[in-house]
Formats: C-alpha cells, structure tokens, sequence
C-alpha cells in the first residue's frame, strides 16, 4: 500500500477539515536554519502494521493523537491548579495566573470540602483552607470567581465524591454573571472509584456513587454540553506507587465501569462518551511516559471500538490531562526539581497531552509560593514557544524502542485489565483488595530499589550536600479558619429556614427514591445551603464507605 494514496487521503479529508475550522498557529514552523519543520513525519511506505497501529493523528486508533495538526494547530491548555486559604485569596492567586499567561484555571479544594463537611464541623479542625480553597457556600463560590468571566475561562475543579454539589454552585455562579450553562467549559474529576484504592477522599459506597456520577453524565449532557463531566485519573494510582502499565490500566478499568454504570441506567453511550476525559501522572523517565501515553490512547480507542461497538470518532477518542510527578519532588535541593518537572512537561507534551499542570519546586516542603508558581508555568510556556517540540505531530513515533516500548505498555495493561475481569470487575477488586494489593506491590519494589542503592534519586540517595539556607514557603494563617467559620456562620443566619427545611426534604426524598439529584441539588445551592448540609442530607440516605 503506497504512502502517497493513504497520506493524501488523510490531507485531503480529516487535516483539510481540521485546517479549516481551526486554522493553525500564525508564524514559522521551521528551524534555527530556516528550513521547514515538516507537519508529519511517515515511513516512505505505509504497510498495514502501520495503518494499524499507528495510523494518522485524529484518526483511529489515534496512537499519533486526537487532532490531525496537534500543537501546529493550537497549544495545550496551560492549567495551573491552585487554590488555599479563603476563596478571596485564591481569587487573587488566579487573577495573577491568568496575568502570567495560564490559559486554564484549576482549583484546589481544601480537605473538609473533598469529603463533604463544612468549615465548622468538628471533622474539619486544623484542616480549614491548608491544602486547598475552602469552599461552604454559594458565596465562597461567588467570590472564587469574581471578576473572571466563566463563558472565557475554562476550569477544572479537583473534586469527586461531592462533585455534583461543587458543579451545581459553579452552574450557579455562571447564572448570576449571564452565562448559560451551555457556554461553559472545563471539567469536573467526579472520578470515585480511584479514591477507594488510592486517595481515600470518599464520602458514600460505591453503588451510590456511581449512582450520583451517572445523574450528572446526564444532566450534563443536556445542559453543559461542553462540560467534561469526569476526568478518569490514573494520577493518584501513579502517586501511590503503581507502574506506569498499572496506571492506563486501572484507570481505563475505572473507566470501563463509568460506561457500564451509564448504559445500565440508560444513557446512550454516545451521548456522553465524547465527555469522559482522563487525567494522568508525567514522570521522570521520559521515554516510559511517552510511550504510556500512546499506549493509553490506542488502547482505549480499541475498547470503545471493539468492546462497545461505537462507530463514532469522539467516543473512541482518549483525551487526557496531565499533571508533573508530585511524588518525585524532593525537600533535598528544591531546585532540582525544576529540571524533573521540567523532564515530565516534556513527556507529557511529546505523549500529546491535552491540558498540562506543571508542579513547583517547593511543593514537596509547602504549598507554592507566587515565585516558584511562575517559574512552573514559564517552564511550560518555554517547552511551547522555544523548544522546536510543537511544531510537527508525534516526532517520536518510528523509534524502534518507542514503538516497541508502546507496544509493551498497551500488552502489559491489556493483560492486567482481562485479570480485573476475571476477577468480577473494579468494584469487586476494589472490595477484595486485590488492586490495592497490586499497586502496594510495586510501590514497595520501587521503594527497595532506592534504599539499596539501585535506583538513583539525586540528592536523596546520591549527590547528598548540606544545606543551611530555608527556602522562602507559603503558610496558611491559622486565623483563617476562625474567619471561614464566622462567615458561614453569618450566612446560615440570614437564610429562610423554611425554605433551606423544604429543599433538604426535597433533596431526601429524591435520593431515596432514586430520581436525578442534579436538579434539587441547583435549588439547595441557590439557597445557600452549605455543601456539608447537603452531604449530610446524602449520607443518611446513602450512609458512609468504611
């Protein structure tokens, strides 16, 4: 089969069409030397191995990535995620991002609201704004965002067991500004069964959560249709200690179960499948990270294909989010972790991530300070305009050790995904303990290697210097939780009980009896009934995973 008749088919349908609704960058795509960076690079001869597997990009089984011109076309989503103390101080945090040149907004929710309580609830003590924005109400919400215009900016809130409710006020903030809900865009990560075996930041069982993710796949598809309304991560199964095999795989597994969990409430797989995004971890061994990535999108394409039979490009489609190691950065020579980050951008970007977060230098001593959080984004932005990296599609495909590498990941993840099934599915691995077994293994391994000397970790293990000098860090006032409390305090004063008494009642009845909760939870937000009220509603119905 000649490379001229499947490349000019490929140019002259899926690369014409792409041009022409997204026209690609302004400026030169060529060299120091002045000669031209070519848009793809193929094998003079195209064979079906080729066509099989690697194919063009925006075209099945996407190896080479979801959009024919990639980066020549327009850059990745720079999301710098952020967020602590109070939703004011935050605000600030993101005004200077977006004055940095972030093109994506990410938030960071502190402890107390990732699993469901509110500022003054004694579970939350000690806790309030630390590794995160405190977030209780409508209000905090309304000033989280004030003077950023939502139908601008996308944003992709880190949220999952009470996702629906953080949805809701962010639905309600776009309102209030004038922005329907059809206009907005980011993601929520609403991603439950990762937090049972890696993260810990639940609030009900399995069945109920599912329950609440497939409302909002729902809900969503008819009201925020250029939402994401999941963001599958295989991030924290990476920072627990998985290989990057176990990674894909336990994460397309979680995956698999979203869709399962959909169809069987009787959701069109269609109509929400272009909506599933994921979110994965770059580390430092580039080569393994690039491969991973490919390997990822590939294989995903073959289950939506040949598992669930859809014929639609966009379902098969992987598109992902990336976030640099946070496990790999260490309180020994904070400085050499610009240069890990720095090697992790790069995989992500060279793998075809869609959105990039770029961790900071002092993360593993302290929330980033405003210095270090720029150097962060510079590093992105220098990779885009400087490297040379962006200007063709995929430029490692065809190395031998790449594709074989590739190859490898996509067999060793495909296997471990037949064992998950075999052995009744993610939630009953998830209640046998058999995925946390797994990731537990490798992580020990990984662990043994370092403390033997095996593995070098510069700084920690090898290249040791002592160190007087302690780096400027961010600290959250401890006064700021005292004023989180006397704000919500001032809210749930100033409220119709009637009214909060008739929407909590509403919300009740709606989970036991099994209606969408997407809509009694809007009429509770706009109330300013707190996020904790509403879990609080949820977890009597649902009662609490142990």
């Amino acid at each position: 089969m000649s490379k001229n008749n499947d490349f000019t088919q490929w140019q002259d349908n899926q690369l014409a069409r792409s041009i022409k609704r997204f026209p690609e960058r302004k400026g030169k795509f060529t060299n120091h030397g002045g000669d031209e960076v070519p848009r793809l690079a193929v094998p003079p001869d195209l064979d079906r191995e080729y066509l099989d597997n690697l194919g063009f990009p925006g075209c099945y089984p996407f190896t080479r990535g979801v959009q024919p011109t990639m980066y020549r076309g327009r850059l990745w989503t720079m999301r710098q995620y952020a967020g602590f103390s109070t939703a004011a101080e935050t605000n600030q945090r993101f005004r200077y991002l977006l004055d940095q040149g972030t093109t994506g907004l990410s938030v960071a929710f502190d402890l107390p609201t990732q699993i469901g309580y509110d500022s003054d609830d004694a579970m939350a003590i000690g806790e309030v704004g630390k590794v995160g924005v405190a977030i209780d109400t409508l209000a905090d919400m309304e000033t989280l965002f004030e003077g950023i215009p939502l139908d601008q900016v996308s944003t992709s809130m880190t949220i999952n067991s009470p996702a629906a409710v953080l949805l809701a006020m962010y639905i309600v903030v776009a309102e209030k500004q004038g922005v329907p809900p059809e206009k907005l865009r980011g993601t929520i990560q609403n991603d439950i069964l990762k937090e049972y075996v890696a993260r810990g930041t639940y609030i009900f069982p399995p069945t109920p959560s599912l329950k609440i993710i497939t409302d909002i796949f729902q809900w969503c598809g008819t009201n925020t249709p250029a939402f994401n309304t999941i963001s599958i991560s295989g991030y924290h199964i990476r920072e627990a200690g998985s290989t990057a095999a176990q990674e894909i795989a336990l994460t397309l597994a979680n995956g698999i179960t979203y869709i399962q969990s959909a169809l069987a409430a009787g959701l069109e797989l269609d109509a929400f499948a272009g909506r599933l995004t994921f979110f994965f971890n770059a580390s430092t061994d580039l080569l393994e990270e690039v491969a991973k990535f490919r390997a990822a999108r590939r294989l995903w394409a073959r289950i939506m294909k040949d598992r669930f039979h859809t014929e639609k490009e966009s379902s098969m489609m992987l598109k992902f989010h990336t976030q640099t190691a946070g496990n790999t950065l260490t309180a020994q020579q904070i400085d050499n972790n610009i240069v890990r980050v720095t090697i992790q951008a790069l995989a992500a970007v060279l793998g075809g991530t869609q959105s990039l977060h770029t961790n900071s230098r002092d993360e593993a001593l302290s929330l980033p300070t405003e210095d270090s959080v720029r150097t962060a984004l510079r590093t992105q932005q220098i990779i885009a305009h400087e490297s040379g990296v962006t200007d063709t599609v995929d430029p490692l495909a065809g190395s031998y050790f790449i594709e074989q590498l590739t190859d490898r990941i996509e067999n060793q993840a495909a296997d471990l995904m037949g064992k998950i099934e075999d052995a009744g599915g993610v939630v009953a691995c998830i209640e046998s303990g058999f995925i946390q077994r797994e990731i537990e293994a490798a992580a020990y391994e990984y662990q043994q290697e370092i403390e033997r000397g095996e593995r070098v970790i510069v700084g920690v293990n090898r290249f040791q210097v002592e160190e007087n000098n302690r780096p400027t860090l961010l600290r959250v006032d401890p006064a700021v939780e005292k004023q989180q409390i006397n704000r919500l305090t001032g809210i749930k004063n100033n409220r119709d009980s009637q009214s909060v008494n008739a929407r909590l009642t509403r919300l009740e009845n709606d989970a036991r009896q099994g209606v969408n909760l997407m809509p009694a939870i809007i009429d509770s937000v706009k109330e300013y009934i707190s996020l904790g009220e509403i879990c609080s509603v949820l977890r009597q119905v649902y009662g609490e995973y142990r």
